[in-house]
């Protein structure tokens, strides 16, 4: 599962721009960052005292800073339900030719202790020379603790800032997203255009985004160079954003992906192996079959096309962010008109609104999600340790749904509740921890903006979102 695709089967150079001093520098006072010389640290990043968040905090320097592949072949196609598709043939590309401005002057937030720990690193050695080529500016603040970057992200003065890059694992993000929506202006928030640089053990959104711009499946330091290059040549893409409901009153938001059961356990027991990047998961994948487990549950959700027009009588309650017009609160029985799934006995449940769950694991062939909808697979209970690691192994290549194991279920979906009933197994959101309890969602549209090259095209549903305004 671990196994890297060798090289890039073709290559491009972005334009030949030269590293020029920001024009910001002009103007700056005590809130603006300054322009060095190319290539090497600036002044230290300032704001009033009173912005700050504390004394630990560390100091934000400015950099003078600042451009893959081909493409892979979708997996072959298999049965589905009759009539239900994730991709609308009717509809047009949802990618559209939005830019970051040029020069262009990013945040770039680093955790130095993802992955294998060497995230800073490889930013000196492989994005910086990049950016530095292509006119972008950047800012570079490194994260010390758990849910630091949500924290800064929420009190930043955006408006500064043409994109925020997070250069991490997939929870890193989450934290940003999460942060964003927090915000009283939080609507114009997150649409702020967002970069993932891998620098996690997972990196599956950095994957997805790979694959969705065409690039070969690639991981490590390939992966980290072509989402490079991609933020250099700044196209931006709409991606879905997962609300997501929980009995105890949370509400949060995924960028990424729900697991409950064998996934989840897998992601959570693999954290002590963190150092070995992305094999932890393989290990933990072994480590698991060798004890596997099942879990019980009620699992319903509104397919595509299921009467998603159809708004409940009573909705759910939301504490800001848009509304989650498709649930009811979660003392109540799910619609009618939703669908519930006989069994209650699972080995796992993913939601998952992008291609991939690992940067070489190519968990939904089926393409890219439409707006507003998301990837639910599960596995029913009785499934054979064999087949399953057959499943597992298979997803390098995208190639599992080739078995057609009767135990393995997908459908594509716009909104889902999954309620634990005997207390075994955990949920991972975007790969953090998250109380096992019940818990809903509804996959809201084309929220954010996503730096990618966007080269697969996927289909729409309503009008087209307009682009990111400054703020």
């Amino acid at each position: 599962m671990s196994a890297q695709v060798l090289g890039f089967l073709r290559k491009w150079n972005p334009l030949p721009l030269a590293a020029t001093q920001d024009p910001a520098a002009a103007e700056n006072d005590a809130c603006a960052p300054t322009a060095p010389a190319r290539g090497g640290e600036g002044e230290p990043y300032s704001r009033p005292r009173d912005a700050r968040l504390g004394s630990t905090d560390k100091e934000l320097r400015a950099g003078a800073t600042a451009t893959g592949s081909a493409p892979t072949a979708l997996g072959t196609p298999w049965q589905r339900e009759p009539g239900v598709e994730v991709m609308d043939p009717a509809g047009g590309p949802r990618c559209s030719p939005v830019q970051l401005p040029r020069p262009c002057r990013v945040l770039v937030l680093l955790n130095p202790r993802g992955g294998k720990g060497k995230a800073l690193q490889l930013f000196r050695s492989h994005v910086q020379p990049l950016l530095v080529k292509a006119e972008v500016f950047f800012t570079l603040l490194l994260t010390e603790r758990r849910n630091h970057a949500r924290e800064l992200v929420r009190h930043e003065e955006l408006g500064r800032w043409d994109a925020l890059v997070v250069m991490s694992g997939d929870g890193l993000m989450h934290e940003v997203v999460n942060g964003l929506m927090e915000r009283p202006d939080w609507e114009t928030a997150i649409r702020k255009p967002l970069c993932s640089l891998p620098a996690g053990s997972a990196n599956a959104l950095a994957a997805s985004v790979n694959y969705y711009s065409g690039y070969q499946q690639v991981t490590n330091e390939e992966l980290l160079t072509n989402c490079t290059r991609l933020l250099c040549h700044g196209q931006l893409a709409p991606m879905n954003l997962l609300s997501l409901q929980t009995a105890s009153g949370l509400r949060l938001f995924s960028v990424l992906s729900l697991a409950w059961g064998f996934v989840a356990d897998v992601d959570l027991e693999s954290e002590k192996y963190r150092r070995l990047g992305d094999i932890r998961f393989t290990l933990g994948t072994f480590l698991r079959l060798a004890s596997l487990r099942t879990y019980q549950g009620q699992l319903a959700y509104l397919p595509v096309g299921g009467a998603a027009s159809r708004m409940p009588s009573s909705p759910a309650l939301d504490q800001g962010g848009p509304v989650n017009t498709l649930l009811v609160p979660l003392d109540q029985p799910v619609p009618a008109h939703w669908t519930v799934v006989p069994e209650q006995d699972f080995v796992l449940v993913l939601v998952l609104l992008h291609s991939h769950l690992g940067s070489d694991m190519f968990t939904a062939p089926m393409g890219r999600c439409a707006a507003g909808v998301t990837h639910l697979f599960y596995v029913r209970a009785g499934v054979s340790r064999v087949m399953l690691l057959r499943l597992f192994l298979a997803m390098e290549k995208g190639r599992h749904m080739e078995y057609n194991c009767p135990h393995l279920v997908y459908v594509p979906v716009v909104a889902f509740r999954l309620e634990p009933k005997d207390g075994r197994g955990v949920f991972t959101v975007d790969g953090e921890l998250m109380v096992s309890e019940a818990v809903q969602g509804q996959v809201h549209p084309d929220c954010c903006w996503m730096v990618s090259g966007c080269a697969e095209p996927s289909s729409r549903q309503g009008p087209p979102r307009t682009p990111p305004q400054p703020l």
